[in-house]
């Protein structure tokens, strides 16, 4: 796993096709990549890359909170809410700090949010910026999401910075665009940077540039990704039976547990993860996914 700092302009896929090359030797088999959670062509920073059979628990990128660092313009608007659409509308009024203060409180806590149109978001299977850029009516359902944390950095109108610690979901250029329509203005994101997935410190991105000339540094073990799970550890035969797909009773435990998703060890090797579910008199571990790379290890 790579946290990268993607560049300015890459698409999140361009970013995965460059740690691909840079990780695929010459003459060997492409290997498999996948990101943990879009970022914007227009968006810099955080852009968590799992590689071979880590791409299996991308989801937890996906799913986990994020934090932003965002400036939006409050005297225009696009069709996009960024600087890559075209004007659809600007705005003469002038507000201070107080009365945007005023405003962001609203914005802190559980919150309905449209996204944009112009996103990857799949309506009938077809995404929605697809439609949008045909000039398509796109009707965007809205979902429930959580501001943990909403900053003001700095303001100069038109423009304002704001620190956003947020739930899985969320979309940055809507928040700019409803912030600036409860001021009665406009709220085209100028820039974006995500700090942080999962609460991944933004010390621990690395640049391409520093992924190409020290590319074993920079690649963090499966195990480190998963470290917000339980871990579990087995000894003796057991991890051979879990890697067989077996349930196991772990003779240490006793019925009535709180239930967890768990990492699967034997000493320092990781196995796999699972779900530990209560039994009869002892938790059960029941296998949910299995390392290839620790079957042929055991098997």
């Amino acid at each position: 796993m790579v946290l990268l700092d993607k560049p300015l302009g890459w698409s999140s896929r361009q970013a995965v096709n460059s740690v691909v090359r840079i990780f695929t030797r010459a003459g060997e088999k492409r290997i498999k990549a996948g990101h943990g959670g879009t970022l914007d062509p227009l968006a810099t920073g955080m852009l968590p890359i799992l590689i071979g059979e880590a791409t299996r628990y991308a989801e937890l990128g996906l799913s986990a909170e994020k934090s932003y660092r965002v400036t939006f313009d409050l005297s225009y608007q696009t069709d996009t809410l960024d600087l890559e659409g075209e004007v659809t509308a600007r705005f003469e009024q002038v507000i201070g700090r107080e009365t945007l203060e005023d405003a962001l409180a609203a914005f802190r806590g559980d919150l309905d949010q449209v996204p944009p149109a112009y996103s990857a978001i799949r309506i009938d299977g077809r995404r929605a910026h697809e439609m949008a850029r045909k000039g398509e009516t796109v009707a965007m359902k809205s979902r429930r999401i959580t501001i943990l944390a909403l900053n003001l950095v700095a303001f100069e109108f038109p423009l304002v910075t704001l620190e956003v610690r947020c739930s899985k979901g969320t979309y940055i250029r809507s928040l700019a665009r409803d912030i600036g329509e409860r001021l009665g203005l406009g709220g085209c994101v100028t820039e974006l940077r995500r700090l942080s997935t999962g609460g991944w410190p933004e010390a621990m991105m690395v640049n391409i540039d520093e992924l190409k000339t020290r590319q074993d540094q920079c690649l963090l073990p499966l195990a480190v990704w998963l470290r917000n799970l339980t871990p579990v550890q087995l000894s003796d035969d057991e991890p051979k039976r879990f890697l067989q797909g077996q349930r196991i009773q772990l003779k240490n435990s006793s019925a009535g547990e709180a239930e967890l998703e768990v990492a699967v060890f034997e000493a320092a090797t990781l196995l796999g993860t699972g779900q530990l579910k209560s039994g009869m008199r002892h938790m059960v571990l029941h296998p949910v996914r299995i390392l290839p790379s620790a079957q042929a290890l055991y098997l």
